[in-house]
């Protein structure tokens, strides 16, 4: 099993639709990439903490590859958008990739440059290497699935 971890907007639509891709074996929302230690969801909603709300996802690379998630990943937000995602506007909502090795730098580098040209303004996802993970509280967790709700993200269409 490999990890990969996304923020993309609201960590609730990001865990429903990677919990749906197969090969997919687990999905938790949480925080990373700021200073604060075990933050709270009301410290990192203070856009204070320089956390961004994530989905830490855990896959079969036999079933799944990286390059898929990370295209999924571009297919369902607007990575053009800088500190916001529709309505959600704050660091903590920014588009981020964060890699665990080497070579999911190099696929997330890779799979960026393809989808660039995709959109009429520039991508603004930044990636970064994997910090420290903080599980969001259990509420958080399955959000829209505990809650019968349908996913807040939007398929993004490629610009053409």
């Amino acid at each position: 099993m490999e990890k990969a971890t996304f923020g993309a907007g609201c960590f609730w639509g990001v865990e429903s639709f990677f919990r749906e891709v197969p090969g997919v074996v687990d999905t938790v929302a949480g925080y990373a990439g700021g200073h604060t230690q075990n933050p709270t969801y009301e410290d990192v909603c203070s856009d204070r903490t320089g956390h961004a709300e994530v989905v830490q996802v855990t896959f079969d690379p036999q079933k799944v590859s990286y390059d898929k998630l990370v295209d999924i990943f571009f297919q369902n937000h607007d990575p053009t958008q800088m500190n916001r995602q529709g309505p959600d506007v704050g660091t903590q909502y920014r588009s981020a990739i964060f890699t665990h090795s080497p070579q999911q730098e190099r696929t997330a580098q890779a799979r960026k440059k393809a989808w660039a040209g995709r959109f009429s303004r520039p991508i603004v996802t930044s990636i970064e290497p994997a910090p420290a993970f903080w599980r969001a509280e259990e509420y958080h967790q399955r959000y829209l699935e505990k809650n019968g709700l349908p996913s807040c993200h939007l398929h993004m269409r490629e610009e053409t």
